[in-house]
């Protein structure tokens, strides 16, 4: 894919969508660029690695970089979680600082607040989940909070596509000049494999209890094109031997379903047929291991 010169006046930039856990960011990175690239669940800190969202316009490119949920860290992970978090806010352009629009203004949104004004960078406070019909006295908290600081608010509904198109003007209208950084048709950087490990673990949050969610991590050790079927074999990485047993299932029922929920998302993805097997192994304490870290993709940005 070519990346084309850019017209004159066209602007482009880095936009990180920053927040605590579960207000929405995921699901407004996937509105905004049209298609399901980010992996959305009820269950907080769902988002672990930076994941970039390209959405293109006529004179703007937008790289939108959905941040993990900013929360106070239990374990090895949840550190470099929030580390990589905190540094994508001083590596950009402008901030939209996600917040929920029906829960008041609290201590880890204020928390986040600070984070962003350290940084010194623009920021647009998004006030999400406005379909959810919040009182005039928590959006005036949010506003009042705004005032503080040179950030406008701005009030949509990632869910339902409300306000999205004025977010996105106010988006453009606040980038530099510059130029394509990737092909007008592309939607994300990031490879089919990373997005199928995330169908997957999408699907074990939604569908496990809540000891599982966060004790998971998900590998795709192989992909088989072929031109009637594309074959992927994943490992499903856990703590416990109890986790494994909850994650197969009776007579293997809850493997069965998540692989048949995944395996439809990823037809999506590649639009074609897909075959999915997938294996359970345990890893006692992988998210306190450095290296077992590493190995299964969360490293520490410099």
């Amino acid at each position: 894919m070519l990346i084309p010169n850019a017209p004159e006046g066209f602007k482009s930039g880095f936009v990180a969508l920053v927040g605590r856990p579960n207000v929405g960011k995921s699901t407004l990175l996937n509105a905004l660029v049209g298609q399901k690239i980010a992996i959305t669940s009820p269950t907080p800190q769902t988002t672990r690695n930076r994941l970039q969202g390209i959405l293109t316009l006529d004179q703007a490119q937008i790289i939108l970089v959905d941040t993990p949920g900013i929360h106070k860290p239990h374990h090895l992970l949840g550190e470099t979680i929030v580390h990589n978090a905190i540094g994508a806010i001083s590596a950009v352009d402008l901030v939209v600082w996600v917040v929920d629009s029906t829960v008041a203004l609290g201590s880890g949104d204020r928390f986040v607040a600070e984070i962003i004004a350290k940084a010194k960078v623009p920021a647009i406070v998004g006030l999400n989940k406005i379909d959810g019909a919040p009182s005039e006295a928590i959006l005036q908290t949010y506003r009042d909070f705004a005032q503080g600081q040179p950030w406008e608010p701005l009030s949509f509904s990632a869910l339902n596509d409300i306000g999205l198109e004025q977010l996105k003007t106010a988006l453009s209208d606040r980038l530099p000049l510059g130029p394509y950084y990737y092909p007008p048709e592309l939607v994300t950087d990031q490879p089919e494999r990373f997005i199928m490990a995330e169908l997957i673990r999408e699907q074990i949050l939604l569908l496990t209890r809540e000891e599982i969610p966060h004790s998971v991590a998900v590998t795709i050790d192989k992909v088989d094109e072929q031109v009637k079927i594309t074959t992927v074999m994943a490992t499903i990485h856990v703590e416990r031997d109890s986790q494994k047993g909850i994650l197969i299932g009776k007579k293997g029922a809850m493997i069965k379903e998540i692989g048949s929920q995944a395996r439809l998302q990823m037809q999506k993805l590649i639009l074609g047929s897909v075959h999915l097997e997938m294996f359970v192994k345990v890893q006692p304490k992988w998210r306190s291991q450095p290296s077992q870290l590493q190995d299964l993709g969360y490293r520490k940005e410099k």
